[in-house]
């Protein structure tokens, strides 16, 4: 089903502060996911990867040792300086990086083997930056989009060895300060972001459907400091949302979180990963 977002426009301040707090408060991605899609598009160090939206770098650092090259993109400098500065910590020196708009496509980047979108596509004008990125694929090139929740775990009703995050609280309370309606840089998503995926790829003439399931079933144990940061790693909850009343808010979710788990610990079961792979 695809969500009317016709009232809702991006501006630069979507994902602003937000940056800083995904090292913390994101899970990263398992380098299970690397390897499968390493073997799905036969990757052998060669060619080059357009990661689009790659915000701190999470899935470009993560693929980029299978290519010759990497370009990613995204319009947040915040999010370019995180992922510059992780690509010097993991000591990848492969990846270029590029502030841009998916729209601004091409913009002179050449042609890739791989293009990948993590959790980026549904911000976009998707039918414009898929008809745009087909052209800048090799002949034999593929669109990888990673659909994935990587803040928070999976609902579960097996015992854990620490209490769950009290999320359905967490969301109160940023509704209390924000409001009811979804927030999203200056404007608001009251029905969400789109969906219909498919039905836009095929209308850019992408083929080859092939979908790659990642469940690898693990529990993470996080701090009440990841759990605030994946909070703020959020556009709905970005730290300029809240204006002169953030610290006032932290300080709630603080105690929200404490009074939850008074050891300071939860757990969570990661939430299944899958990569959808469409062919140019």
């Amino acid at each position: 089903m695809t969500i009317d977002t016709a009232d809702w426009e991006w501006d630069e301040t979507l994902f602003a502060g937000s940056a800083a707090h995904y090292s913390v408060g994101r899970m990263p991605y398992p380098p299970s996911l690397a390897e499968a899609v390493r073997a799905a598009l036969g990757l052998d160090g060669t060619g080059r990867l357009l990661d689009v939206g790659c915000g701190p770098g999470s899935l470009t650092l993560l693929l980029a040792p299978f290519f010759a090259s990497a370009v990613g993109v995204d319009p947040d400098p915040g999010m370019l300086a995180e992922a510059s500065r992780n690509a010097t910590e993991a000591e990848i020196e492969n990846v270029e990086w590029r502030r841009l708009r998916a729209e601004e496509l091409p913009a002179g980047l050449g042609t890739f083997r791989v293009a990948t979108f993590a959790q980026s596509f549904h911000w976009m004008d998707r039918l414009l930056v898929a008809r745009r990125v087909r052209d800048m694929l090799a002949p034999d090139g593929a669109w990888v989009h990673v659909s994935a929740t990587t803040h928070r775990g999976a609902p579960y009703t097996d015992p854990l060895p620490h209490p769950a995050p009290p999320w359905d609280d967490v969301a109160d309370l940023v509704a209390a300060y924000l409001g009811p309606i979804r927030r999203a840089g200056r404007g608001q998503l009251a029905g969400g972001t789109a969906g219909g995926e498919e039905e836009v790829m095929r209308e850019a003439r992408f083929t080859e459907l092939t979908r790659i399931q990642i469940d690898e079933g693990r529990t993470v144990d996080r701090g009440i400091d990841a759990i605030v940061a994946s909070v703020f790693s959020l556009s709905s909850s970005a730290p300029h949302l809240f204006a002169d009343r953030l610290p006032a808010f932290e300080t709630d979710l603080r105690t929200l979180l404490a009074a939850a788990a008074p050891e300071g610990r939860f757990s969570e079961r990661v939430v299944p990963i899958e990569a959808v792979v469409w062919r140019s």
